[in-house]
């Protein structure tokens, strides 16, 4: 087969399955990407930049659909130079999220394309007013409401769809839910795995080992969405509880989601001057490479997973496959896959002091706990183990490349396509997407 991935941040949730194909010598695989993103073994990489950035002059509520159209219209460019050079592929894999596969079928309208559908984006019930102090405005309403503009047109264009979780999967609109599949991307069992002899020191020669009181806390960026500033709260109270606990965060100082500090502040340094933490005992070790992370959760005595009702983080269920007994917020995305007292414990969002009452009670009973550390990692293996959903994934796309003949597309849309693709050569370097962004 010849494939198509679109992810302006190669690999991202194509990581493995991309990979997959490309390991067979049959099979043709191109990842459309923005540039400086990693090489993948047998895959050809295409760059693409947009042609200009989101003008100041629009509209706040059609900001980031004018960032999709100027992604869109980039890939747009670089499928045309791949369709032009003779590629033309089974399926087309793309992530949604970013406006990237909004005009591919303009240039391959015979091509079944694949949509990764990671958020559709609500003004009531899920993220966006979860935090009381926070309701949303009229303006957030408006804003939210025409940024799933693009959304929709994605969901429309779309020949099929896969979400990671069925969460995720009921934010889309009722009437196109049919057409996506729940299909986690998946994880690697054998990679993530309990280690129950690992060891490792901190800066100033530190020694840690599994079995010692290290708290742990994971997300990309520390911010509220994956509730830092209740995390924070907790930590001043496990500090002055366990005088043996240590507390191991990971994460940078952006913001993924959601909106930054008003006074310029990050998240870390705003809770770093209002509590008074035990800095000795608490390590921000900020951005790290995988393999020192994945050594940090299977040094983990207790794991603090929280977030919005929003999209589920990897490093949940990396977590969980550790062997962590994760203290979760008792959000939908978490009890997706966590039912307290079985493979975890649940606590509410917002209260700080009931995360520390729940790591006391992991710690003073550790072999107690034991149950619910198995119970959590058997849960990744049942329904996340990486070979079961790639295997489903693959055979999406397998369906997919073999309905994907051209009795789907009217012969007037051919010869339409035909006409543009003889007047698009016949005028040389010009783009039949125009100069203007």
């Amino acid at each position: 087969m010849k494939l198509l991935f679109i992810h302006q941040n190669c690999p991202g949730q194509f990581k493995h399955l991309a990979p997959r194909f490309a390991a067979d010598d049959r099979n043709e695989v191109v990842f459309i990407t923005h540039p400086g993103k990693p090489e993948l073994a047998n895959v050809r990489k295409v760059e693409y930049k947009p042609s200009r950035k989101v003008s100041k002059s629009t509209h706040h509520y059609l900001r980031l659909m004018e960032e999709g159209v100027l992604n869109g219209q980039g890939v747009a460019r670089a499928a045309l130079k791949l369709r032009d050079r003779g590629f033309h592929p089974d399926v087309v894999i793309a992530h949604m999220g970013w406006g990237e596969g909004l005009y591919v079928k303009s240039v391959w309208p015979d091509v079944p394309l694949l949509g990764y559908f990671e958020w559709y984006y609500r003004a009531f019930g899920s993220d966006v007013g979860f935090d009381p102090a926070k309701p949303p405005d009229q303006d957030d309403v408006c804003r939210i409401t025409t940024r799933n503009g693009m959304h929709l047109l994605n969901l429309q264009i779309a020949d099929r769809g896969i979400s990671p979780t069925n969460w995720q999967l009921q934010q889309h609109p009722s009437e196109y839910r049919a057409k996506i599949a729940v299909i986690h991307d998946g994880v690697d069992i054998d990679k993530v795995r309990p280690k129950t002899e690992v060891t490792g020191s901190l800066p100033g020669g530190v020694k840690l080992r599994a079995g010692d009181e290290i708290v742990t806390y994971v997300a990309r960026n520390l911010e509220p969405y994956r509730g830092f500033p209740t995390f924070m709260h907790a930590a001043k109270l496990i500090l002055e509880r366990r005088p043996n606990a240590r507390i191991l965060v990971i994460g940078g100082d952006d913001v993924s989601y959601g909106s930054k500090r008003s006074d310029g502040k990050t998240y870390r340094e705003h809770y770093l001057e209002e509590l008074d933490l035990d800095l000795s005992r608490i390590h921000f070790l900020g951005r790290i490479p995988y393999a020192r992370y994945l050594k940090v959760l299977q040094l983990s005595a207790v794991h603090i997973y929280l977030t919005y009702p929003f999209v589920l983080s990897w490093s949940c269920l990396e977590a969980m496959s550790c062997g962590c007994l994760i203290v979760g917020s008792r959000t939908p995305p978490v009890q997706e896959v966590i039912r307290d007292g079985h493979n975890g414990l649940l606590v509410d969002f917002f209260s700080g002091e009931e995360v520390a009452d729940r790591v006391d009670q992991v710690l003073d009973h550790p072999d107690r706990m034991q149950r619910l550390r198995d119970a959590a990692r058997q849960t990744v293996i049942q329904r996340y183990a990486l070979p079961s959903c790639l295997d489903k994934q693959v055979k999406l796309i397998e369906e997919m490349a073999k309905k994907g003949d051209r009795r789907r597309v009217p012969s007037s849309t051919r010869q339409n396509v035909k006409r543009s693709r003889q007047a698009t050569q016949s005028r040389g370097k010009r783009s039949a997407l125009g100069r203007k962004g």
